[in-house]
């Protein structure tokens, strides 16, 4: 962990979205299960999920306008 990181949650507001995803294509069903936040040296993120996954898999997606309100 870089000098000025820490393991706890970043106190702004996360720079993407983590989602679930199950199937493919117009039929695949998107569930929201956490958040993330980019380091400040931009080489990765910190996440924090709300809920586990068992199947399907995840996605990080930049917030749009209408989740950051």
């Amino acid at each position: 962990m870089a000098k000025n990181e820490t393991a706890s949650a970043p106190r702004h507001s996360p720079s993407h979205g983590v989602f679930v995803v199950d199937g493919e294509g117009e039929k695949a069903f998107w569930t929201r299960v956490g958040a993330a936040w980019a380091h400040q040296d931009g080489q990765g993120f910190n996440v924090a999920l709300t809920a586990v996954p068992l199947s399907g898999r995840l996605v990080l997606r930049v917030r749009n306008e209408k989740e950051e309100q």
